[in-house]
């Protein structure tokens, strides 16, 4: 059989890279990084999600820390906060908004303030003064006190106390005490008793880098000035002003005004490099449809007491959209969002040169294309990942191991064990049956009959084509063999008469359609319009319809399939996630080769839908559940009264593909067929098949280890008494471990790896 070499291989046909554009575009659909509407609505930016969370749990420590990353005063700003987030929350939509504002009092009360202070901190040079008592000043010196400049405060009040409370007029005798008490905790410098005038303003430039005031301290200042512009300066003198109308705009002037100290004392343009200021808009999707409609707690005159803070903070849903992450299991498993590991998977696919630490995560996408249906924007994970899978392998930087044995697997259903004839007593035929090769591999014997009664009850004749229809080369991202096998399978088509093509397989319909100029149809609904044959029954019991991810988008045939479930007179129980939203088995985009621990996980989600037995209509996905212990059946096999039993292991899977191909061969054509035999017996111990099963060795590789022995005679005794032998197949090494019979071998274990062993002479 054919073997393909370990990278270098692959002619370098076409780099398809993406731009950074068309990426930027891409990602920009998952909305999972948006800010949920009440902290777009906030100019601060305040995590709100993030802060009544905190609260909820009654941590006011941990969601006052959060609260003074915005407000320097948080006290004087939750009492005056107009608090558009509340009227911004997606509860509205249902029933009562969250009290955000209420909530923010009562931490700013309750909560323990960080001890922090500025001893410990590194002085920037740069100093800063301050002119004036009102609220635009009080939070700029505090804005700037946490950027750690040297800040002095001239003003005409004559302590702290009185300072505050013209800042602050509308704050609570209850509020004040504490308020004052953080002011004084904080590294400001005061200057008490100042006649605030232009000639107190030009004795004191030449002693600060930055000298700030409001706008109404400004005019104050220069009282003949016509127009008090909102910013000026020059190169001896800074004057920032802030202009503000209620009590978050001018907390965020102030913001603003301490980004442009910051800026004029670097000694640069205020106007550039400000990054995303004040309030935003939202793109996130939320669901709503598990959301409770509860009450607003009341607020009583003195505000909430802590145990109300944290009842109302609980009634927070924390908006966030994980619509993907809650459906699939490979995004599940790597704890990442679309956009993120879609730029991961870019850089390491696109700009790192050499080896890419994230082909394990790119190769265990099932391409399935389950994160479109459920994204409310659309995002593809499967067209991000198939692209990495195609640049990786065409310029020669993926490594063939991962989906080496599907490929080998693909090259013997259409080599050793393909199979492309006429209906006996027919050169062109009408129709062509196309089973896959999954089906003829698990259940052969349902292939056989399907055949059989498609070609008695069709007219104009039914062709059969055993083979792969080149999915599992596009999967790998081998453009070259996904050519090769559509030039093989339109050239017997071609031969056939371009017949109708029957498949028996949704995604083997999928990947013939795309490329096939003749007419596909399922073989469902061949049977709808033929009805149903003799021996079709139904399962005792209800049972679940798995649907394939090969028919998604294909409501026809999703469609179809229940019809012909009726028919059969199967009861089907509703499942979460079924049609268009149908999870991935662990068989597509060659998961279960590249990557069985992610493969496990997307069988189970398929599987805890329900207790039921499984109906499906692909039959790896057949074949999935039931090698995870599931009562399993193939559509087919109810249709024509057939079971495949357990599932086969992947020697099994080879030697069915040959037997159905040959019996039919016999049956059918009357031909003989060359089967291979051994002139020796060869065992197997139970541990031996399970383990080459799970390592994927074949029997042939056993067989081609002891045809060198038994050519060569070498081989090594273990302590045991086993002999073990050694043969490179293709660019694996394999061992084995085996005793001799009276007749043959008995193997005991079977291992390989990809290194070389060379021997040395001498």
């Amino acid at each position: 059989m054919s073997q393909i070499r370990e990278r270098g291989s692959t002619h370098v046909y076409k780099v398809n890279k993406i731009s950074k554009e068309e990426m930027d575009e891409m990602t920009a659909r998952c909305v999972y990084e948006q800010p949920p509407f009440c902290s777009a609505a906030c100019p601060l930016k305040l995590d709100v999600r993030a802060f009544l969370k905190a609260a909820a749990d009654g941590d006011f420590k941990k969601a006052l820390q959060l609260y003074e990353k915005v407000a320097p005063f948080p006290l004087v700003l939750s009492s005056g906060c107009e608090a558009p987030c509340e009227g911004k929350c997606r509860l509205g939509e249902i029933g009562d908004t969250v009290s955000v504002r209420a909530v923010e009092a009562a931490v700013s009360r309750f909560g323990e303030q960080s001890r922090l202070g500025g001893v410990f901190r590194s002085k920037k040079r740069k100093t800063v003064a301050v002119l004036g008592a009102d609220l635009f000043t009080l939070f700029l010196a505090g804005e700037l006190e946490k950027k750690a400049y040297p800040i002095t405060v001239f003003c005409g009040q004559t302590d702290c106390e009185s300072y505050l409370r013209a800042c602050a007029p509308f704050l609570s005798e209850k509020d004040f005490a504490p308020e004052l008490k953080r002011l004084k905790g904080k590294d400001i410098q005061f200057e008490f008793n100042c006649r605030l005038d232009a000639a107190f303003y030009e004795d004191k430039k030449a002693r600060f880098d930055v000298l700030c005031a409001s706008e109404a301290m400004t005019k104050a200042l220069f009282p003949e000035a016509a127009v008090i512009p909102e910013l000026m300066f020059c190169e001896e003198e800074s004057l920032v002003c802030g202009s503000c109308a209620g009590v978050l705009d001018t907390a965020f002037g102030a913001k603003k005004a301490a980004l442009t100290v910051d800026r004029l004392a670097q000694k640069l343009d205020p106007r550039n490099m400000r990054g995303s200021e004040g309030a935003c808009g939202s793109k996130l999707y939320t669901d709503l449809s598990a959301a409770k409609a509860l009450r607003r707690v009341p607020l009583g005159e003195e505000g909430y007491t802590k145990e109300q803070a944290v009842e109302e903070a609980g009634r927070c849903i924390a908006c966030h959209c994980e619509e993907c992450l809650k459906t699939c299991a490979y995004l599940k498993h790597y704890k990442k969002h679309p956009g993120l590991l879609s730029r991961e998977i870019y850089n390491n696919t696109q700009i790192i040169m050499g080896d890419h630490p994230l082909n394990k995560a790119m190769n265990a996408c099932a391409l399935c294309g389950q994160c479109s249906v459920v994204c409310p924007n659309g995002f593809d994970m499967a067209q991000v990942c198939a692209a990495a899978r195609r640049n990786m392998v065409s310029t020669d930087k993926m490594p063939l191991a991962p989906h080496e044995f599907a490929l080998l697997d693909m090259l013997f259903s259409n080599g050793e064990a393909f199979l492309a004839r006429p209906q006996p007593g027919y050169e062109n035929c009408r129709y062509a049956f196309f089973p896959g090769c999954q089906a003829a591999a698990i259940a052969p014997a349902t292939v056989k009959a399907a055949y059989l009664d498609l070609s008695e009850r069709l007219e104009g004749g039914v062709a059969l084509i055993l083979g792969c229809c080149g999915a599992i080369a596009d999967w790998a991202g081998r453009t070259e063999m996904e050519e090769q096998t559509r030039e093989l399978l339109e050239r017997e088509l071609s031969r056939l008469g371009d017949p109708i093509v029957i498949a028996g397989c949704p995604s083997c319909a999928k990947e013939l359609r795309s490329f096939c100029g003749c007419e596909v149809r399922g073989i469902w609904d061949v049977l709808l319009e033929l009805g149903l044959p003799e021996g079709a029954h139904a399962l005792e019991r209800p049972a679940a319809l798995h649907d394939s991810c090969g028919a998604r988008g294909d409501e026809a045939t999703q469609k179809a399939i229940r019809t012909l479930a009726a028919q059969l007179g199967c009861e089907l129980v509703d499942t979460l996630c079924s049609g268009d939203r149908s999870p991935c088995c662990g068989y597509g985009g060659l998961t279960a080769y590249a990557n069985r621990e992610v493969a496990g996980e997307m069988t189970e989600k398929c599987l805890e839908r329900s207790d039921a037995p499984y109906i499906s209509y692909c039959m790896a996905c057949r074949d999935r559940f039931a090698r995870q212990g599931r009562e399993s059946r193939h559509i087919l096999e109810l249709c024509y009264g057939t079971d495949a039993g357990a599932p086969p292991d992947i020697s099994e899977k080879r030697k069915n593909r040959l037997s159905l191909k040959n019996e039919l061969l016999q049956e059918v054509w009357l031909e003989e067929a060359m089967e291979k035999k051994l002139d020796y017996s060869l065992a197997f111990t139970g541990e031996a098949r399970a383990l080459m099963d799970d390592r994927m060795i074949l029997v042939e590789d056993v067989i081609a280890v002891l045809e060198d022995f038994r050519a060569s005679g070498e081989a090594i005794e273990d302590e045991d008494g086993l002999l073990v032998a050694r043969r490179r197949v293709g660019n694996a090494t394999f061992w084995v471990k085996f005793s001799r019979e009276e007749d043959g071998y008995l193997v005991h274990r079977a291992w390989s790896h990809r290194m070389r062993v060379e021997k040395r002479e001498g």
